[in-house]
């Protein structure tokens, strides 16, 4: 009994610099259209995502922290009763060197079928990653394509 999304992308990037995408601040707010991770990302360390105007969103704790090759993040999505209800998820981040670029593997699951957390979840990562992968390679994120997506529910008003 389980759910599971996974997306697979490479960036020309190496693996340090995609690792320090994903775990700074800085680097996070660009590329996650306002919203912020923050954590020191060691293990055991508690880490939240924030929307612009600093409410929590999502929240949870580094279950595994290898820079700059794997990260483990179980994830509660805290803004949304239904979803925070479904319990905790799991988020892991694969970083691998391919040749003059990086492969990013995420895998985000939860133990339980048809979740609505995943749901929500494959709906948002190929625009967060797209966005990364720009921000990365050009130097500059992706405009929140949010705003012209009506298919998707809203991330808890945001």
């Amino acid at each position: 009994m389980s759910d599971r999304f996974v997306y697979v992308t490479y960036i020309r990037t190496t693996p340090a610099a995609l690792w320090s995408a994903l775990t700074e601040p800085e680097f996070t707010r660009r590329y996650w259209f306002g919203f912020t991770l923050d954590s020191d990302w060691e293990t055991g360390s508690a880490w939240t995502m924030r929307f612009a105007d600093g409410r929590l969103n999502t929240a949870g704790e580094v279950l595994e922290s290898d820079p700059p090759r794997r990260l483990v993040l179980s994830w509660r999505k805290e803004c949304d009763d239904a979803l925070l209800a479904e319990g905790t998820a799991r988020a892991t981040f694969e970083i691998e060197p391919v040749h003059e670029s990086t492969r990013l593997t995420v895998t985000h699951e939860i133990d339980r079928d048809d979740s609505r957390l995943i749901r929500s979840v494959a709906g948002g990562w190929p625009m967060i990653l797209a966005s990364l992968k720009s921000m990365l390679e050009t130097g500059e994120p992706l405009a929140d394509p949010r705003t012209h997506v009506q298919t998707l529910e809203p991330a808890c008003g945001g």
